[in-house]
């Protein structure tokens, strides 16, 4: 089921991006819950709960058009959840008046094969990381 995440949510959202194992950013003190408190109370996160427990979520930067995060938990993949939480992240930016967003993933990993599926154009690479863009 698809809804907007609580302040209460951020203990879940913080282990659904934990265990996602291609993510390279789980270094606590690059991703604070000061970073997870602004994205639910400005923007608003989406997330997907399935019998009452979270198991991915996205969340969009309408300042900047970045989709800072999507996340789907393991044994979830596949199902449709993904492309719903980043079709919710885009709906966002787009609502905020903007034309393109752009998000960076980690090369040879499922999400850079997911974002290329899903129509992101490959614009070029910053620190390490391959950057993604398209249109809203």
């Amino acid at each position: 089921m698809l809804r907007k995440a609580l302040l209460t949510d951020i203990m879940a959202l913080k282990a659904v991006r934990s265990s996602v194992v291609e993510n390279t950013l789980n270094d606590v003190s690059k991703v604070t819950d000061a970073d997870y408190e602004w994205y639910v109370t400005n923007p608003g996160v989406a997330l997907w709960e399935e019998n009452g427990t979270v198991v991915g979520f996205s969340a969009a930067d309408p300042r900047d058009g970045n989709v800072w995060a999507l996340f789907v938990a393991p044994g979830f993949e596949g199902r449709g959840i993904g492309s719903v939480l980043l079709g919710e992240a885009c709906a966002c930016l787009k609502e905020a008046g903007l034309g393109r967003a752009w998000l960076t993933t980690d090369p040879d990993t499922r999400a850079e094969r997911f974002y290329r599926a899903a129509g992101w154009e490959h614009i070029g690479e910053n620190d390490n990381e391959l950057l993604f863009e398209r249109s809203l």
